[in-house]
């Protein structure tokens, strides 16, 4: 399955404008980690930067689409995807509120 196969799977367990919030929120703050690592100069705590969205992510996943995360069951391609559905919803393709 492509990328954008998967994207289109991967939405589809984000029908929940909360869940998908919770997702915006997790990947806005991995942004912040990440220059904070850069601009203070610690090196080693940018690998923890792809896992920082996940307590979010997963508590969207949990309290509102009751599913199960789609990094579960392909972690690269739903990465990929996250980054995805945060570049729509910056750009109003889709809506969190």
């Amino acid at each position: 399955m492509g990328i954008n196969e998967y994207y289109k799977y991967y939405l589809s367990l984000h029908q929940n404008k909360a869940c998908r919030a919770l997702h915006f929120l997790g990947q806005s703050v991995t942004i912040g980690y990440v220059m904070g690592t850069i601009v203070h100069g610690v090196w080693l705590m940018f690998i923890a930067a792809p896992f920082v969205v996940y307590p979010f992510a997963w508590c969207g996943h949990y309290f509102f689409e009751k599913n199960t995360p789609a990094a579960f069951s392909d972690p690269i391609k739903a990465k990929v995807s996250d980054w995805f559905m945060f570049r729509d919803i910056l750009l109003g393709r889709i809506k969190i509120w």
